[in-house]
């Protein structure tokens, strides 16, 4: 699946943290969080923590890249939400 055709489906049937990087390109910040927030490790994890660094907490997304084992990503949020999508998908 590519992230295109992920974006054109609907998010029923999507691993979690896909799931929240979906509601959250289509405008649900809330249901991102509330998907993200299931799971205290692994891609769950790095999702909540980009979910934060775009709410603006960066020490509360510092806690999740570390509880992700990722590092801070540098970029544009944009940059970020797709750079995790891929992984996510490859």
């Amino acid at each position: 699946m590519t992230v295109d055709e992920m974006m054109a489906g609907r998010p029923e049937g999507l691993p979690r943290a896909l799931r929240a990087l979906w509601h959250d390109a289509h405008g649900d910040w809330n249901a991102a969080h509330e998907a993200a927030q299931v799971e205290e490790f692994g891609d769950c994890a790095w999702v909540h923590a980009y979910l934060h660094r775009k709410e603006g907490d960066v020490g509360n997304a510092g806690y999740w890249y570390g509880r992700a084992g990722k590092p801070v990503f540098r970029g544009s949020l944009e940059d970020e939400w797709r750079f995790i999508a891929e992984s996510l998908l490859s």
